[in-house]
């Protein structure tokens, strides 16, 4: 069984295996442990913590452009529900400097009460407000992270980190991509294909980490909104290790259709062309919410949809992107699991899932099998294929010699308590384990 590389903080993948990790005490980890205790000047930092599962979304807007509410009242909401981290990605701009704007707007876009619940729930201390130049309104000054940040966070509880949803174009089409714990914003550069694209910002994100020391995550969003991203694009785009499996907007066309596959479908055949073709490392899936709309706008994209469950010692932006780099992460939309092991020796991978009340749950093992001719595409019928299925909470899946690699996907027969499509139930997606490294 192989175990995380802590030592060092090594952000690659162990053994070749760019899975999860088989800790002794990860297993006795359950998604919803939030209870620390009292927080207070006498309690310790621990040594050495236990790893442990944090629950965040990567993926979230606010006034600072096209949601509609103060990014106060959005990080509140996320922790008061359960939630140990949230990036804020609003589009090519952090949520930095002096910035006002317009009552009259605020209220527009998120409604007229708006500005009571803001002042409400952070008083009118918090709240600051000016006359417009000519006199005929008012304007409302937009906290920046620096400002409100420290009042909501909370050690090894509750974290914000600074992120941007760089919004391009290539090709005629939308090219999204989240920068998460940015220190500069960092402005599309475009490019002739998508692929281009991808690849100039993610160059920028790398330069920007490289000059800043900062460690940053990049990762592509939400590939068939507007049918704009490919599997191929995915595919070629190899320095490019993250993907949203599952947005919560309700506009991203998660199921594709009849001209455009699913975006499960994408990640598989984006995966087969790395491992059988390019011998590059896996894509990796997450969930976010994209959230915009926070006051129960019917058909909106709503906060609680889509997230990750990362396995870490520590609520750091660091040490989160550094586990999710070694693939110990899975990304759900309402199932949680408690245990989740891949034994790279024995071939097996393994997961316990926490049931909910009236629930049960079927989980799948998804495979592409291995080309008969080295460094060419599996055939079309080989890819993604469901290798066996198990119902219940306890699963153990024996993974064959013959595939390029494996993953789950469990379901419950329950929808989630928001949908963002007809149809939908809760779901829950392992990363990629069983491959070779290249």
């Amino acid at each position: 069984m192989f175990a995380l590389a802590l030592a060092g903080l090594n952000d690659r993948p162990v053994d070749g295996h760019d899975g999860v990790s088989s800790q002794s005490n990860a297993s006795t980890d359950h998604a919803h442990s939030h209870d620390l205790g009292a927080m207070d000047s006498s309690d310790p930092i621990p040594s050495d913590p236990p790893m442990r599962w944090w629950r965040g979304n990567l993926h979230t807007h606010s006034f600072w452009s096209d949601g509609d509410d103060f990014p106060e009242m959005i990080a509140e909401w996320y922790r008061t529900h359960d939630y140990h981290f949230l990036a804020l990605s609003d589009h090519n701009v952090l949520s930095e400097g002096d910035r006002w704007m317009d009552q009259s707007a605020i209220e527009k876009r998120g409604g007229k009460e708006v500005m009571n619940k803001y002042r409400q729930r952070f008083g009118g201390g918090w709240v600051q407000t000016r006359q417009t130049k000519d006199g005929t309104g008012f304007q409302v000054r937009l906290k920046p992270l620096s400002e409100f940040g420290p009042l909501m966070q909370q050690r090894g509880q509750f974290i914000l980190i600074p992120g941007e949803e760089i919004s391009d174009w290539a090709e005629g089409k939308p090219v999204h991509m989240n920068a998460t714990n940015l220190q500069e914003p960092i402005q599309p550069l475009g490019g002739k294909t998508v692929a281009e694209a991808i690849s100039n910002n993610l160059r920028a994100v790398q330069d920007q980490a490289k000059r800043t020391g900062r460690t940053i995550m990049m990762h592509l969003n939400h590939p068939n909104f507007g049918y704009a991203v490919t599997a191929e694009d995915l595919a070629q785009v190899i320095e490019e290790r993250f993907f949203e499996v599952y947005n919560g907007h309700p506009s991203i066309n998660h199921l594709g259709d009849d001209e455009h596959p699913s975006v499960e479908r994408i990640w598989d055949v984006a995966n087969a062309m790395r491992l059988g073709v390019l011998t590059a490392e896996p894509l990796l899936g997450i969930a976010t919410d994209d959230s915009h709309q926070y006051h129960g706008k019917p058909g909106g994209a709503h906060p609680g949809r889509g997230w990750v469950m990362v396995r870490s010692k520590y609520l750091t932006p660091e040490h989160l992107i550094l586990a999710m780099r070694r693939g110990d992460f899975y990304a759900s939309s309402g199932v949680h699991l408690s245990k989740l092991d891949f034994d790279s020796a024995a071939r097996t991978l393994s997961l316990q899932i926490e049931a909910e009340a009236g629930e049960t749950y079927k989980t799948e093992l998804i495979a592409t099998r291995q080309p008969d001719t080295a460094e060419t595409m599996p055939a079309a019928d080989q890819i993604g294929v469901v290798l066996a299925a198990q119902t219940g909470t306890e699963v153990v899946f024996q993974i064959p010699d013959d595939v390029l690699y494996v993953r789950a996907v469990i379901t419950s027969d329950q929808p989630p308590r928001d949908p963002s499509f007809e149809g939908q139930f809760k779901q829950a997606w392992t990363q990629p384990v069983g491959w070779r490294k290249p």
